[in-house]
Order: C-alpha cells, then sequence, then structure tokens
C-alpha cells in the first residue's frame, strides 16, 4: 500500500471577511434579484468567518474580462500551488528532485501548458518527472487526485508521487452572471491549494497508508453541480437539492465502498470530508448517522476559508493528521462530491511505521 508521507497548504493574501462579502454581493446583484433580501442570510448562514482571495475585491470590482481573468489564474495557480508544495515537501524532508510523478488538480482556470509544467520548473523539479493533470472534477478533485496518486506510487514502489489541488474560484465570477446561483457562489466560495506527498511501499514514512478508492457517478444528474462555459467565462451551476441527494444516496455508495474491507460507516474513526456548506455537512451526518462533533475539523476549514473547491478536503486532511486523536488501527475516510453528479472516496488507515 502507498502511505501518505505529508500534506501542506497555502492560502493566498488577500482576506475577505464575510460581512465585506456581503456588502459587496448586494450593491452587485441589487437590482437584479427581487428577493436579495431573502436570500441575504446565506451569508450570516453559511458557516464562514472569511475567506482568501488571490486578488483583492478592489480588482475584482473593476469587472475584469474572462482573458484577463484567465491569465490572472495561470500566475496566481502557480504561486499558490508552489508554496503549498514547498511547505509539504519540507514537511516530508524531501528535495523537489526526489519527486517522481507530479497530479496537479483544478477546475477555475484554463492552461496549456497546463499548471504541471509551470509548477516543476518553479520548484527545480527534474524535466524528466511525470506529469498528470487533472481538470472538471470541481469539488471531488481532491479525492480523486489523491486516489490517482495512490495508485501511482503503490504501481512504483519506491517512487515518491506530489499531488497539488488548487483552485481560485474567486476569479470565476462572471459580473454578467447575476442568477441565484451566482449569489450564492459568491457566500461559499474562496481560494487556496493544498498538496500531500505519496510515497510507494518501499519508501519510509509515517503517515497512513491509503486502503483503497471508490468513485462513483449518478447517471442523468448534470445539472446538479458543474460549470455552463459563456462568453465571459464559467457560469456557475448547481442545485439546491444537493443536500436532499446526499442524504438519499451517499450511504448506500459508502456501505458498498467499504463492504469489501469487512467494513460499515460506523467502523470509520475519522470522517474527512469535503466542506461544501453547512447543509451538506449537515447531509452528510443525517446520511452516516453521524453526531455533530464529528465535523469539527470540517467546519472549522469550512469557517476560516470558506469553500475552496478541490483544495478544501486536502486542508481537513491536513488538520485531522495534526489534530485529531488517532491510534493505530483507526480507519479514516475521505469524501468529496463534485460535478457528474458524482462522489469520491478515499480509505486510509493509521498504522505503525514501516
Amino acid at each position: 500500500m502507498a502511505r501518505i508521507a505529508a500534506v501542506g497548504t497555502a492560502s493566498p493574501p488577500h482576506v475577505v471577511p464575510q460581512g465585506d462579502a456581503e456588502a459587496l454581493s448586494r450593491d452587485h446583484f441589487a437590482g437584479s434579484l427581487d428577493d436579495i433580501d431573502r436570500l441575504l442570510p446565506i451569508f450570516a448562514h453559511a458557516g464562514i468567518a472569511r475567506r482568501h482571495f488571490a486578488m483583492p475585491p478592489a480588482w475584482l470590482a473593476r469587472y475584469p474580462s474572462f482573458a484577463e481573468r484567465n491569465a490572472q489564474f495561470v500566475k496566481e495557480a502557480t504561486d499558490l500551488a508552489a508554496s503549498a508544495a514547498e511547505r509539504c515537501l519540507d514537511r516530508a524532508g524531501l528535495d523537489p528532485t526526489e519527486v517522481g510523478t507530479l497530479v496537479v488538480v483544478s477546475t477555475t482556470g484554463l492552461a496549456t501548458p497546463s499548471l504541471d509544467a509551470y509548477l516543476i520548473q518553479r520548484l527545480g523539479m527534474s524535466p524528466q518527472t511525470r506529469r498528470l493533470p487533472v481538470w472538471g472534477l470541481g469539488c471531488a478533485g481532491g479525492v480523486a487526485g489523491l486516489a490517482r496518486a495512490g495508485e501511482l506510487a503503490r504501481s512504483s514502489s519506491e517512487d515518491v508521487v506530489l499531488i497539488v489541488a488548487v483552485e481560485l474560484c474567486s476569479l470565476t465570477f462572471c459580473p454578467e452572471d447575476r442568477s441565484k446561483s451566482s449569489f450564492v457562489a459568491t457566500a461559499l466560495f474562496g481560494d487556496g491549494a493544498g498538496a500531500v506527498v505519496v510515497v510507494g511501499p518501499d519508501v519510509e514514512a509515517s503517515g497512513p497508508r491509503i486502503v483503497g478508492a471508490h468513485s462513483t457517478l449518478w447517471p442523468d444528474t448534470y445539472d446538479v453541480m458543474g460549470w455552463d462555459v459563456a462568453e465571459d467565462g464559467f457560469r456557475v451551476r448547481f442545485s439546491k437539492d444537493i443536500p436532499t441527494f446526499v442524504r438519499r444516496f451517499l450511504r448506500p455508495a459508502v456501505e458498498q465502498f467499504l463492504k469489501p474491507y469487512g467494513l460499515e460507516p460506523s467502523d470509520v474513526a475519522h470522517h474527512i470530508l469535503h466542506p461544501g456548506g453547512p447543509k451538506v455537512l449537515g447531509a452528510y451526518g443525517e446520511a452516516l448517522e453521524l453526531p455533530s462533533g464529528r465535523f469539527a475539523i470540517p467546519r472549522a476549514v469550512l469557517r476560516e476559508y470558506g469553500n475552496m473547491s478541490s483544495a478544501s478536503v486536502l486542508f481537513v486532511l491536513d488538520r485531522t493528521l495534526s489534530e485529531a486523536r488517532v491510534t493505530p488501527g483507526d480507519y479514516g475516510l475521505l469524501v468529496a462530491l463534485g460535478p457528474g453528479f458524482s462522489a469520491e472516496q478515499l480509505l486510509i488507515r493509521w498504522e505503525e511505521t514501516a
């Protein structure tokens, strides 16, 4: 089995309190949404105190074009991904040249060459580093990318795999999109990057082992979550019924994943969940019959950073590794939902150092 050796995270410098975001959104959407006064409490009920943006609100307020925003994405995403990767490699005690494979996950901008090409050169990694860019999985991308990293590390027992998820959700804001979905997005999403070093079975590390991964794609659910690509950029698409969907369909997917390992959902000690929002976290709890105390770390990440799409679950993983009380033999379950509509799961287990 592959093992998680280290995790590192990074946030951009511009901190936006939730109250400031609410005021900016009210000014922008006034006159476009007749029920804006009814919608504004979304900000107070989102469980978010602040978020981090790659660019200051004043830059976004001048309504840069899609081309401007995407060009800024390439620059800022590379910087932020490099910061998370450097922190992660430092914690693992590794030099960038020791990385054999790089997986980069993102869905909030476009780049060709892909971001991994920029990151390899920024970090001084080997020109022969194997590259796997992953795009389009949205919030599920962090778990999916970590799963692919585990598979790659396991297939080459001496390999060191670095996975980086970087999302600049703020740069996807389309000024001309004055829909309710766009309004709700302004209350939830922030920017961030997370990185994980995963090593093969023959590389010594003290972190939890990756036991297995599982993907679920529910048919004919394209409208639940995703992007609509327009002339002015990515227009957010997500359904208000996501919590209902989670309550109905998540538990069977989790049970299907855990059954081959002889496990039930109640056998999992640590739930490392993507904090999409307070209603989604509540739906997780109902579906898996878990007490609210199990979600202290996901709620803390949501409160301090907002929903950072694919990067969020890596922030939760980072805090779980550093703050949770774990004992050898404990299982951890990573879960994130994304476009498709889909779920990505990863099972980890804490064991004695190899």
